[in-house]
């Protein structure tokens, strides 16, 4: 239990951002799972998701979701596979 006032507006303000974080990730991974479900049927979806996938992954890292060179690991594989999956 937080025993000064300035603690518990810390406790509050954790509270808060630790869900605006969890949405944040949340969006993050719902979009990739999208992605990678379309890769394995559709390769059109796929190649229509990929803008909107990478854009979800810039945000993340502006937000510190995920870092820099994570993010760059995800959009070159994702990338990556969408050509693949469109020859």
């Amino acid at each position: 239990m937080p025993n000064h006032k300035s603690a518990e507006k810390r406790v509050r303000q954790n509270e808060r951002r630790r869900l605006v974080n969890r949405n944040n990730r949340t969006r993050l991974r719902s979009s990739i799972k999208d992605l990678r479900a379309a890769l394995d049927g559709d390769a059109k979806q796929a190649v229509a998701l990929l803008p909107k996938t990478i854009s979800e992954i810039d945000k993340a890292v502006q937000k510190g979701v995920l870092p820099r060179n994570a993010a760059a690991r995800h959009k070159s594989r994702l990338t990556v596979r969408v050509n693949q999956a469109g020859k």
